[in-house]
């Protein structure tokens, strides 16, 4: 059946491709939480396993915000790892790093999914696909967040 709200075919697809992109990131970063609070050490080791489980946790439910959205564009959620290491601008992890490394990392993945979600914007505000730049803000409000309190981590 065809999908008649409001948004050109054309507009739901970029659209569609540009949270493809998020959800890759999103989905990357939270390997990476998920892996860093397993194999976290050191004197920060309660503080930083118990904030990058909150993160991971909040990440996990967030992939899911994601996919519905592209689903509800009409488009495939990608869902594969191989799907993820070609769409993600994050890299996968190899080895476990120290702890302020890993900290280092995680800004960086979070600032990554704050770039991408805002290079989605131009096509959604040109669509006017208010749900899609109302999770967008959400996503980039929270990984900008999520980057200082890390990034304060550091100093």
């Amino acid at each position: 059946m065809d999908i008649n709200i409001g948004i050109k075919t054309e507009q739901r697809q970029a659209i569609a491709d540009g949270l493809s992109r998020l959800l890759a990131d999103t989905y990357t970063l939270y390997l990476k939480t998920h892996n860093y609070h397993w194999n976290v050490t050191g004197p920060m080791f309660n503080t930083l396993h118990l904030m990058f489980e909150t993160q991971y946790n909040e990440l996990a439910l967030a992939v899911d915000l994601i996919a519905e959205r592209i689903r509800a564009l009409g488009y495939p959620a990608p869902g594969t790892y191989a799907a993820y290491s070609r769409l993600s601008s994050i890299k996968e992890e190899e080895g476990v790093p120290k702890a302020q490394d890993m900290i280092r990392k995680l800004v960086e993945g979070q600032e990554a999914v704050v770039r991408t979600a805002r290079s989605i914007f131009p096509v959604v505000d040109e669509a006017g696909d208010e749900p899609t730049a109302d999770l967008l803000t959400q996503r980039m409000q929270i990984h900008e967040k999520n980057a200082w309190m890390l990034r304060s981590m550091l100093e």
